[in-house]
């Protein structure tokens, strides 16, 4: 969908909105555009007892005196309590109204509008941010396209505002952002015959073209550095297993990189200690981390960030073959630890290990945070509303807690400590790769926080929140782009310039 700004006018074809807040009467631009109407928006507002409370849609279809198809007025609620989420959440509501109404166009008024903190070009500049991004749909495989679908396809937004220069230059880097996210989202949604670790490092490749420096580890490479627990998740497949490391380098000259490392299992059947049979197709989305990470340096370099970013993604696929893990297996990690395989299903931890320890050793950053859709414990807890948070650092704790209020993606930090890492020691080994039923998430964070060295490190399970999450007005997709808004917002509030 194509987004533009442009001066107010009611000559719009498509389906015309004006956005009003509760309890104001219709002025200005409202106003006009019921003159022309004869009085209907006054009528209709009367009949239906709308008062602009937020979320609410008050619809006039075909109505004489103007050219739009449609003409609504979209209520945001008391102005005071006027926010950049609920503008979002504005357009991406009238953006679904449009797609269910088989519009091909759509024009948002804002006349007047702000919130407390946000002037009118901000709140333009938001408004059509929501509306990018529930614009997004995953349909590539969908042959059987019916014709009214393809004629009655939304393909452009046009913000009206007051201010359009300066709300096209607010809108710019919420634009790249989108596409961050767009392409977090359309990473999970692949399917995994298609998104192998082969064809992932190859689109990660591609994001050479926005200036980013992307490495891709094979497994010689791997098992040279000593990647045996990584390597070991991947035995059972046929596709080989890859470490991609990407940098963007926008700030100081020698100035410490912050670090993102993603877990991609692009498909877990459990392995040996094989999944059940039902639902097992969403583990094409067990790369969420990797993909959020990809996400988010695309956003970054997109957006010419200032500063200094480490991606590094471990891709690989959990599969049962005769050459597979097995339970009762011991690898040696890159560390040099030992890990005692209980479970081949707990793959993830294991990837991230070997992850963690060559990021935080190559590149020395100020901290560490990874991703990963890592267990289904994390839902028992928090259910899809918040990603699990674990780390051993209070500051980083905090900023990340903050960002996720201001993105609407929230985190909750969990407990850890000493008697949780009893759980996850080995008779054999140095550590099991489980701890048991109980505190299932936790006992994975104390295992990766092994091979952190007492560096500021974040673990963030978003098993819940990466894909089949709840829909919001701003996202109907299966994966949902998690996690790119949030350390997009960590590193523009706190690292940047």
């Amino acid at each position: 969908m194509n987004v533009t700004f442009a001066d107010i006018s009611l000559s719009k074809q498509g389906a015309l909105a004006i956005l009003v807040t509760e309890g104001s009467t219709l002025r200005g631009v409202a106003a006009e555009l019921d003159s022309k109407l004869g009085g209907a928006l006054k009528r209709a507002m009367k009949a239906a007892s709308f008062t602009g409370k937020a979320g609410s849609v008050l619809e006039i279809v075909g109505p004489q005196g103007t050219s739009a198809n449609r003409v609504l007025l979209a209520g945001l609620g008391k102005s005071g309590d006027l926010t950049a989420a609920n503008l979002e959440k504005a357009g991406g509501e009238l953006t679904g109204r449009a797609v269910k109404a088989k519009e091909a166009s759509l024009s948002i008024v804002l006349d007047g509008i702000s919130a407390p903190k946000l002037p009118a070009a901000d709140a333009a500049a938001h408004v059509a941010f929501g509306a990018k991004l529930r614009s997004y749909s995953f349909d590539k495989y969908k042959t059987k396209k019916k014709d009214e679908d393809k004629k009655g396809k939304l393909t452009s937004l046009a913000v009206l505002t007051r201010a359009p220069a300066t709300a096209r230059k607010q809108y710019l880097p919420l634009s790249k952002v989108a596409e961050g996210i767009f392409l977090t989202r359309d990473l999970v949604n692949e399917p995994a015959n298609i998104l192998h670790p082969g064809e992932f490092a190859k689109r990660a490749k591609a994001l050479t073209k926005l200036g980013v420096k992307v490495e891709v580890l094979g497994e010689a490479q791997m098992k040279k550095l000593g990647m045996g627990s990584l390597l070991g998740v991947g035995h059972g497949s046929e596709h080989e297993s890859k470490l991609i490391v990407m940098r963007w380098m926008g700030g100081k000259s020698g100035e410490k990189p912050v670090a993102f490392v993603g877990k991609g299992v692009c498909f877990d059947t459990g392995g040996i200690s094989l999944k059940p049979a039902a639902s097992m197709e969403d583990m094409k989305g067990d790369m969420g981390g990797a993909a959020c990470v990809t996400g988010l340096m695309h956003t970054l370099a997109a957006r010419k960030a200032k500063a200094n970013v480490i991606g590094v993604i471990g891709v690989v696929e959990n599969m049962p073959d005769g050459k597979a893990q097995r339970p009762g297996d011991i690898v040696t990690s890159m560390s040099g630890q030992t890990i005692e395989v209980i479970n081949t299903d707990a793959e993830g931890r294991l990837v991230l290990a070997d992850a963690l320890w060559y990021t935080q050793g190559r590149f020395k950053p100020k901290f560490m945070i990874d991703l990963a859709t890592l267990t289904g414990a994390i839902m028992v807890a928090l259910g899809k509303e918040y990603a699990g948070l674990f780390s051993n650092d209070d500051k980083l704790s905090k900023q990340l807690i903050e960002a996720g209020e201001v993105e609407g993606e929230k985190v909750w930090r969990m407990p850890m400590g000493d008697a949780y890492d009893k759980m996850i020691e080995s008779r054999f080994a140095d550590m099991k790769n489980v701890g048991g039923r109980d505190g299932g998430s936790i006992t994975a964070a104390q295992f990766l926080q092994r091979f952190v060295n007492k560096l500021p490190w974040a673990h963030l399970d978003i098993a819940g929140t990466a894909m089949a999450s709840p829909q919001t007005a701003t996202n109907q997709s299966w994966g949902s782009g998690w996690g790119v808004r949030l350390l997009n917002r960590l590193v523009t509030d706190h690292y940047e310039g």
